[in-house]
């Protein structure tokens, strides 16, 4: 059974003015280097139109993370993510590299008075017997953290 995902980010700029910083790729770069963790890259970024596409790998290193899945999959956690928008709405699609670990979510941006939120939500899925929901609780810690890592970065870059 997939761990529910739900993450929402609160920015005091406009919707237009996230959304600009999405379609910019050293945004995309200074944000992978400065929260993307260890070996984190930008693989690709292409934009067409209203469209934006980034595939990025991540990785959470062995010794972050708990027993329950070291004792599964041993080593570092590589984690390749590609996120696509249109306009104010997109996805988000991970996987952990050797093994059955999956991420799929939807993003939107949204107005809020004066500023804008962007919400997250989606599910992660172990298929892995009796581990699988550990591993998804694990997962869901760490990403939580990430998405407001990277939340407080766009801030930051679009108070520049």
């Amino acid at each position: 059974m997939a761990t529910p995902l739900a993450f929402t980010a609160r920015y005091t700029h406009s919707v237009e003015a996230v959304r600009a910083a999405f379609s910019d790729e050293q945004y995309w770069k200074a944000r992978i280097e400065e929260v993307g963790g260890p070996g984190a890259r930008i693989d690709s970024f292409h934009t067409d139109g209203d469209q934006v596409r980034v595939q990025m790998v991540q990785a959470i290193p062995a010794e972050q993370l708990p027993p329950a899945i070291t004792a599964v999959r041993p080593g570092d956690l590589v984690i390749p993510r590609v996120e696509t928008y249109q306009g104010t709405s997109g996805t988000v699609e991970a996987h952990v590299d050797g093994a059955p670990a999956k991420v799929t979510a939807t993003a939107t941006l949204a107005a809020d008075g004066t500023g804008s939120t962007a919400t997250v939500t989606g599910t992660i899925e172990v298929k892995i017997p009796l581990f699988g929901g550990k591993i998804e609780a694990a997962i869901s810690e760490h990403l939580l953290e990430l998405l407001n890592n990277e939340a407080a970065f766009t801030e930051e870059w679009l108070n520049r």
